[in-house]
């Protein structure tokens, strides 16, 4: 009688965890901004950035050292690129802050210090919607000519109610066998 209980449990966790299509949570990405070097100009936040995807949901975390340095979010492009923090949406001067993307478009952060905005202490980040594709990305074969990876697939609305259905079936049919003793 136990070994009928075990299994009768074991289908019910089966069911559902395939009625939540294999997502059990909704991923939010921390990105610390810098890596291990934090916001510091040997730090490349150019570079780190390149390639990243900032999805709507995601956080930025800013480390630094408040004694030396301050972050500024700014409005415009134009900003952004002559480093001017004359009329800021926000500073930031906790020396570790962390900053919600919490809707879609472009998000300019400059150091607060004219000096090393210039020198590249900036970064700008697209945030793009939550569950948008990546983008084909370009990258280089041996033979020197340009090749597309293929973006990962997802599921197409139209396929999420056949989905949904097949998932309530699923999970109503294990907990009928639980229900029978099976």
């Amino acid at each position: 009688m136990a070994g009928v209980k075990m299994v009768s449990a074991l289908v019910l966790i089966v069911v559902m965890a395939v009625s939540l299509g294999g997502k059990w949570a909704a991923a939010e990405v921390h990105h610390v901004v810098g890596n291990d070097r934090g916001w510091d100009l040997p730090s490349d936040v150019a570079g780190w950035s390149s390639g990243r995807v900032f999805r709507v949901g995601d956080k930025l975390w800013f480390t630094y050292s408040a004694a030396q340095e301050s972050i500024a979010e700014i409005k415009t492009k134009e900003e952004y690129e002559s480093c001017d923090v004359s009329n800021p949406i926000k500073m930031f001067t906790d020396g570790l802050d962390s900053i919600l993307l919490d809707g879609e478009g472009i998000r300019y952060f400059v150091s607060s210090k004219t000096e090393n905005c210039k020198n590249g202490l900036k970064l700008h980040v697209d945030v793009v919607p939550k569950h948008t594709p990546e983008k084909p990305k370009v990258s280089k074969s041996k033979g020197s000519a340009l090749a597309l990876a293929a973006p990962p697939t997802t599921p197409t609305p139209s396929s999420a109610p056949s989905r949904i259905s097949a998932s309530f079936a699923l999970f109503f049919v294990g907990l009928g066998l639980c229900f029978m003793g099976f």
